[in-house]
């Protein structure tokens, strides 16, 4: 589970992005004014910082350089538009990311679920559950004792979705990210088809997939839950 910190001294807003994130499996500190957050992030393992800038106890910008030099976590910043100097400061000074008020909290939980992607990506490296181990790093498959052999595309697939387990990715984004640097064209037939080769491979049985799980209308998620993660390369 990813702990977040939401400081932002509007208590109506700050539940409000509490709940509209709910849905992704996160668990929420909150803080409605700088020294509550400095004293929840001594005490907590934080993993993203959402934050206002426009809070009444202090300089937001420096409380934004102490999280990045101290904690090395990704925040995101808030801002009026009116705020324009501030949100380039605070990118200046080391947000990752920064949405403007008043904002759609779809469009707010999309940028915090790619900063938490992006942070997944640089620490996995090895993926071992009951049933798998996957090293992305030396590029080692097997599930029980079983070896099994991985196309690069079925590696960039099954990395994208072990990454980011616990949420759903859309067909579109599997499609430019897995092509991403290919002059193949590729389009969501070929995913499909891409994912059938994929649950071949690991599924016990891939016409009623235990792990490589479809979400109707939407895309694909990992449902193996029962998973230790380390940064590693080897197998222990």
């Amino acid at each position: 589970m990813h702990k977040i910190l939401i400081v932002e001294q509007d208590r109506a807003l700050n539940n409000g992005i509490a709940l509209a994130l709910k849905a992704e499996s996160y668990l929420f500190l909150q803080a409605f004014r700088l020294k509550e957050a400095d004293e929840l992030l001594k005490k907590q393992k934080v993993e993203l910082v959402i934050l206002d800038l426009n809070l009444p106890d202090g300089d937001e910008v420096e409380f934004l350089k102490n999280i990045k030099e101290t904690y090395h976590i990704p925040v995101v910043i808030l801002t009026g538009r009116d705020m324009e100097k501030d949100a380039a400061a605070g990118l200046e000074s080391g947000a990752d990311d920064y949405i403007t008020k008043p904002f759609s909290l779809m469009a707010l939980r999309a940028r915090v679920n790619n900063q938490i992607r992006k942070t997944r990506s640089s620490r996995l490296q090895v993926y071992q559950s009951r049933d798998f181990y996957f090293s992305f790093q030396r590029m080692e498959f097997s599930k029980g004792d079983r070896k099994v052999d991985l196309s690069r595309t079925e590696q960039k697939l099954l990395q994208l979705l072990v990454e980011n387990r616990g949420l759903t990715l859309s067909r579109n984004e599997l499609v430019e990210r897995i092509w991403a640097d290919s002059t193949q064209y590729a389009d969501e037939n070929a995913l499909t088809v891409l994912v059938k080769r994929l649950r071949d491979k690991l599924e016990d049985n891939p016409g009623a997939p235990r792990y490589i799980k479809t979400v109707y209308g939407i895309g694909y998620t990992w449902a193996d839950g029962r998973e230790r993660l380390s940064a590693g390369a080897g197998r222990g």
